[in-house]
């Protein structure tokens, strides 16, 4: 995927001193040595199967130490090293290093299964780890990296690519190289593999999001969303119609998404609704965050609102306002600006859980000395400065701070610091603390909470889920894309405060100090429900709600799909017939190609029985173009050595007595689902088919381009038989005749041989015959008029050779501004060969 397959992980610190830059500035990736360039930073999970010995949990942490001393570091010579095997858990695992780095100038070190290639199928195995390279002259100092991993046969390998710098590692002042000799360990703690496929879709009665790639944290927002019945019930009254394109309608996307939700007994994927609001790539995800997608998507159907029966639903739902106040201290003068908020941002660093990031955003801040407040017609005065609440909306959306930038280092960080957030939210608490006093007192903001957004990984990656209670249950859900699984309260929340778990000692006397990791599976966008509100909130949608038109559209759409399901289960009763014409060579030579006859996926394609027989095929095919069976020929297509694709040789009368399927099955060396022939068709004087001469051994079928250099045209203009002991001057005439030339023009014939790796076109020999030019059923000959000597100079590609060599090297180049990156400001047609200063 670039299908931004998100990292489905969570780091851990084991706590023991580290250099301030080794917070979690890489994300862990799985190595690979078959992918060049950036790495993915998303990993759809996948279903584990089996039932193998390797899936069988293992009850307790089992924790072991391995210390790895490399001698000779600088001189290894090997792009990868491993380290030898040993045994945590009962399972093999050994440390990959990769010296000089995994096409990054950082050492690359990760955790690897060492007998992944002898395990049964559907294997898989937990594990907590830390990997170090040890500092040998002050040990704190040490760098220390921790993950934990589910791994299995797609990820046998798990760590950091970038680890740490190489230039770091090879400076001998720094320690990490002593004697040149490099010191490597390993902690590892073995799990229970967490069995992820307890409940499905069906037990659960909601179906997920397909991940597409590239899109983060949409999927969770969208669960969200929807789980708010009032907010879905908008959707589906916003006004559309059958018309609108769901690619560039952002209401009718959206009904249409919900819907499938709703009715849908498979996940749903969300391509139109990105594609409507204009995020449909990669980047887009990248350069925003859930806020900004969340405030997106808010305004544009507000807006969209506007003028309808649905109009101001937004604001009612998740609308609320606070009033920014600067009160002097000595004067009678106050300042107050009344603002509107749909979420708020509350800080997590500092804060021990959401009351205190309220009291925190609530905090009166003194202006005095230097930072006086110039009060109008006061001067400057001692003031104070703060933020009161005159109301909260219903649906109460709560932003953690957990990314944050860090001024000391120059960079972005993520705050994994324990933060609590309560199930009953109380925000009149302390006699309305947190309210204005023009804020009225007769409504009840106590809240309950609705669903827990969630990130699990580091600032430069990771995965997003959520967990939401629909109906405000007990019961909890967890919303990850595809997958939805019940939970209880405990994962949903407690296990979502993020901070440091620490494990069971299994045995003390090996180690004494405690292993504790962070955990970087935290809330980060919280939505809570005003109690007073929750009976219109939570209402029922059916039917009724749902216009018209949008059920037809889906029933359609989901009768095609049924029919599509129904073909793939029926696939291996039918075979795929493709018949090339010639009407589809005129059609696609000059056109759609340039070299061989045909694109032979872009013709006339038939779903039959294989247990048809091929004669009764030839009727269907009388059908379909109006040609009678007994003027039907069908040639076999062969691939040259020289991968080019030609008509070879007629189906034998015992062949047309086979069934489609035997046919199929002799016809392809290759195993392949579908059959492709041409159908040669004879036409006499009158334009009318004729039946199909007997052809003899002697007989050849050649295939005839014209190529015009005055207008830079090539063309197909018919095939002939020609006999193999004839001459190409035998048949310039009737040649002269398909070009639309006298017939005693003269003419210069070329031989299309092939086109890869590079061009092959020579001239044919017009007293030679057919034969000794070794030309043979299928073949191509390109014709010309011959140019005069004095005209050759004025053509840009004289003859066919020429042509053929700018066709086969043009690369049209779309050429867009920065500024707008979708739209193409103009086109070049460049040839492969130019150089940087030929494009200027």
């Amino acid at each position: 995927h670039l299908e931004e397959r998100l990292l489905h992980l969570s780091s851990m610190t084991v706590m023991t001193p580290a250099p301030i830059d080794q917070e979690d500035e890489e994300m862990l990736v799985p190595h690979s040595d078959l992918v060049e360039g950036p790495q993915p930073i998303e990993v759809v999970p996948q279903a584990e199967t089996g039932n193998t010995l390797e899936n069988q949990p293992v009850e307790d942490p089992q924790i072991s130490r391995f210390t790895w001393r490399i001698v000779n570091f600088s001189r290894l010579n090997t792009k990868k090293h491993y380290s030898e095997i040993f045994i945590v858990g009962g399972y093999e695992w050994r440390i990959l290093i990769f010296p000089k780095g995994n096409n990054v100038d950082h050492l690359s070190m990760y955790l690897d299964v060492a007998d992944s290639t002898t395990l049964p199928y559907g294997w898989s195995r937990y594990a907590h780890f830390s990997l170090v390279v040890i500092n040998q002259i002050h040990n704190k100092y040490s760098v220390r990296k921790d993950a934990q991993h589910q791994f299995n046969a797609r990820e046998t390998d798990w760590g950091f690519t970038p680890f740490m710098p190489l230039s770091e590692l090879y400076d001998p002042s720094k320690g990490y190289l002593v004697n040149d000799t490099c010191i490597v360990e390993a902690e590892v703690v073995v799990h229970r593999v967490v069995d992820y496929w307890t409940y499905d879709s069906r037990e659960t009665g909601f179906v997920g999001l397909k991940n597409q790639g590239a899109t983060c944290y949409m999927n969770s927002l969208l669960q969200t969303l929807y789980h708010i019945p009032y907010f879905r019930k908008a959707v589906y009254h916003m006004p559309t119609t059958e018309n609108d394109n769901p690619s560039g309608s952002i209401p009718l996307a959206l009904q249409s998404l919900f819907h499938k939700l709703q009715y849908n007994d498979s996940s749903v994927a969300t391509k139109e609704l990105t594609k409507s609001f204009g995020w449909d790539t990669y980047d887009s995800f990248m350069q925003h965050d859930v806020q900004e997608l969340n405030r997106v998507l808010c305004e544009k159907l507000e807006d969209k609102m506007k003028g309808t029966v649905v109009e101001g639903t937004i604001q009612r739902l998740f609308e609320g306002h606070h009033m920014n106040y600067i009160e002097c201290i000595n004067v009678d003068y106050k300042s107050t600006r009344k603002e509107s908020f749909y979420d708020l941002q509350l800080d997590v660093k500092g804060c021990r859980d959401v009351y205190a990031s309220f009291d925190k955003y609530v905090e009166v801040e003194r202006l005095d000395g230097d930072n006086k407040y110039h009060a109008e017609q006061h001067g400057l005065q001692d003031a104070k400065k703060g933020v009161l609440f005159i109301d909260f909306p219903p649906v109460l959306q709560l932003q953690l701070k957990r990314f944050e930038y860090d001024f000391m280092r120059d960079t972005m960080v993520k705050i994994n610091d324990r933060y609590e957030f309560p199930l009953q939210l109380d925000l009149d608490r302390e006699d309305g603390k947190y309210l204005s006093p023009e804020a009225n007192r007769s409504i009840q903001n106590l809240y309950t909470l609705h669903s827990v957004l969630v990130h699990n990984g580091g600032v430069h990656g990771g995965h997003y889920y959520a967990f939401i209670r629909p109906t405000l249950s007990d019961q909890w859900f967890k919303f990850d894309d595809e997958r939805v699984t019940k939970e209880d309260m405990k994962r949903a929340l407690e296990e979502q405060y993020g901070g440091e778990e620490e494990l069971p000692q299994t045995n003390p006397g090996f180690n004494n100090t405690p292993f504790k990791f962070t955990k970087y599976s935290n809330a980060y966008m919280l939505v809570y429900i005003r109690e007073s509100d929750k009976e219109k909130i939570i209402c029922n949608v059916d039917e009724k709600d749902i216009a018209e038109h949008l059920r037809e559209s889906l029933k359609r759409e989901q009768d095609e799909n049924e029919q599509k399901k129904k073909e793939k289960e029926e696939a291996h009763l039918y075979t795929i017939i493709k018949v090339a014409r010639d009407n589809d060579l005129v059609e696609q030579i000059g056109r759609d190609i340039y070299f061989d006859l045909v694109d032979r996926d872009k013709v006339r394609s038939f779903r039959i029985q294989k247990q048809m027989p091929f004669n009764l095929f030839k009727e269907e095919v009388a059908k379909e173009f109006g040609i009678p069976v007994q003027f039907q020929r069908f040639w076999h297509w062969a691939k040259r050595q020289n991968h080019t694709y030609r008509p070879n040789r007629p189906l034998t009368h015992h062949e047309e007595s086979h069934t489609v399927g035997q046919l199929r099955e002799v016809s392809n060396k290759v195993h392949n689902a579908e059959l492709k022939l041409f159908l040669e068709v004879e036409l006499g004087l009158n334009l009318h088919p004729i039946p199909p001469s007997e052809k003899t051994r002697d007989d050849i079928l050649l295939f005839f381009k014209f190529y015009d250099p005055e207008k830079e045209e090539l063309r197909y203009v018919g095939r002939l038989f020609v006999k193999g002991m004839g001459k190409p001057i035998e048949i310039l005439t009737k040649l002269n005749e398909l070009a639309g030339y006298a017939p005693d023009e003269e003419i210069e014939l070329y031989e299309e041989i092939k086109f890869e790796p590079n061009v092959m076109c020579e001239p044919v020999d017009r007293k030679l015959t057919f034969r000794s030019s070794q030309l043979e059923d299928g073949d191509i000959v390109c014709f010309q008029k011959s140019p005069p000597v004095e005209k050759s100079n004025q053509f840009r590609y004289p003859d066919v050779p020429s042509f053929l060599e700018y066709v086969h090297n043009r690369q049209v180049v779309h050429f867009r501004s920065l500024e707008k990156p979708k739209e193409d400001d103009f086109c070049l047609e460049l040839s492969k060969f130019h150089r940087y200063d030929d494009v200027v």
